[in-house]
């Protein structure tokens, strides 16, 4: 059996804030949209408690050795709760709390982690004293970061570019009043970097909206930002792609000269609008091409370049639908999340043969066979309505279940009631020998 049809049971370890905690809660739906039992650590859970020690009057050492020990505590809360669950794969997007010591803990008892390091490598160094403890690297970026790995001691390493999650991800119908509220020619939803806030005082003769945070102290831009610069969520987020007839898709940089970098990696909204059927304008990226073709994608190099492209497809809306439609049918081939897991899978499983799909395979019981007929249309309902694949193991069904809250149904009852006898007749065979 490949891993693709096993169930796997698989912690996914979620950082305290940030842009990849987005990630990752994509990653959760994903890797449960495949059949996969996913137990998710909430790491926004312990950011109130985080961040409450920056309001202590202390001094930068004091407050740096507190916050070391907090995260600490965190990584232990990871490992509590691994011991619980007994995944196969622990993953963890960037910035995820997980410590040294917990990663080498995880190591030695035989599970197997990856990091999903979905950041800048030149901007966030810390991979160098992390890396070499995952048994899997995945990054959104190729060379030089692959051969630096490589020369750390990272031996798998795997270039794994973001993506969109296709259940999310996708075009929406918006009545007239959603059209005004989110509408306009151009928009941009994201962070005010500061190569963001050069480009932008160009655009201000268009009709031209900003959504998003952390655009203070600008009084030019401050005319185009929407709700004084409050966070949009991900439900808002694809109506103002779908309200906008042209998404102007900048990659940050902290460089303002020019606003328009040469990056390679490929930021998120790139696949989210894409899966979204939005029409996008968006900088070129050097790995862009890998992912789409010049036909489905409209790009720009410089401020002149992005003038000239947003005044032709304002008026030319004919090519803004067919770009944005064949975009969209690359993008749910190609770039969904459900691929990236794939993908990620298989490559661990490919690497570490038997790992994931053989130790589980052997444990896989027919038990839903063993139930008398009467019950096994009722559980198999069960089983899909908690997203399981029908091969789920007993003890997968069985943990599901006991992170649901409401009534028991009678068949939840009976499974959870063999569960019990199981184990007390498990204790007492033990206690015989």
């Amino acid at each position: 059996m490949s891993v693709s049809a096993t169930p796997l049971r698989i912690l996914v370890v979620q950082p305290l804030y940030g842009g990849s905690l987005t990630v990752g809660r994509y990653a959760v739906a994903a890797l449960r949209e495949l059949g996969h039992v996913v137990e998710v650590f909430e790491g926004p859970s312990f950011n109130g408690s985080f961040n409450a020690l920056k309001s202590l009057r202390i001094g930068s050492d004091r407050l740096g050795a507190l916050e070391s020990s907090f995260l600490q505590i965190v990584s232990q809360a990871v490992l509590a709760q691994a011991e619980a669950f007994e995944p196969d794969l622990v993953l963890a997007p960037a910035q995820a709390p997980l410590s040294r010591q917990a990663l080498t803990r995880l190591r030695r008892d035989g599970v197997l982690t990856a990091m999903w390091f979905v950041e800048d490598f030149e901007l966030f160094t810390y991979w160098k004293g992390f890396a070499p403890l995952y048994d899997v690297f995945a990054v959104i970026q190729k060379e030089p970061f692959l051969s630096q790995l490589s020369a750390i001691g990272v031996q798998n390493a795997l270039y794994l570019p973001l993506a969109g999650l296709a259940s999310f991800h996708r075009p929406l119908a918006l009545d007239s009043v959603e059209r005004r509220k989110f509408g306009a020619d151009i928009s941009f939803l994201g962070a005010g970097y500061p190569n963001r806030r050069v480009a932008f005082r160009q655009l201000l003769r268009y009709d031209f909206k900003i959504w998003g945070s952390d655009w203070e102290g600008d009084p030019l831009l401050a005319t185009r930002l929407q709700r004084a610069g409050e966070r949009i969520e991900p439900e808002e987020a694809i109506k103002v792609f779908a309200a906008s007839k042209i998404n102007l898709n900048l990659h940050s940089s902290v460089r303002v000269d020019p606003p328009v970098g040469q990056g390679d990696f490929v930021n998120p909204r790139t696949f989210e609008l894409a899966c979204c059927g939005a029409f996008q304008l968006v900088d070129r990226r050097s790995l862009l091409d890998e992912c789409f073709a010049e036909d489905e994608l409209a790009t720009f190099t410089d401020m002149e370049s992005l003038l000239a492209a947003i005044d032709h497809y304002l008026t030319h809306p004919e090519e803004r639908i067919a770009m944005a439609d064949k975009a969209r049918r690359r993008a749910m081939a190609e770039h969904t999340y459900t691929a990236r897991m794939q993908t990620l899978l298989a490559f661990i499983d490919e690497r570490f043969p038997g790992r994931l799909a053989g130790s589980r395979d052997a444990q896989l019981e027919a038990w839903s066979q063993a139930l008398p007929e009467s019950m096994r249309g009722d559980v198999l309902a069960l089983l899909e309505r908690l997203q399981l694949s029908k091969d789920a193991s007993f003890k997968d069904l069985v943990w599901r279940l006991r992170q649901q809250q409401g009534a028991l149904s009678s068949v939840e009852t009976a499974i959870l009631f063999l569960d019990e006898w199981q184990k007390q007749y498990g204790m007492s065979e033990q206690a015989k020998s």
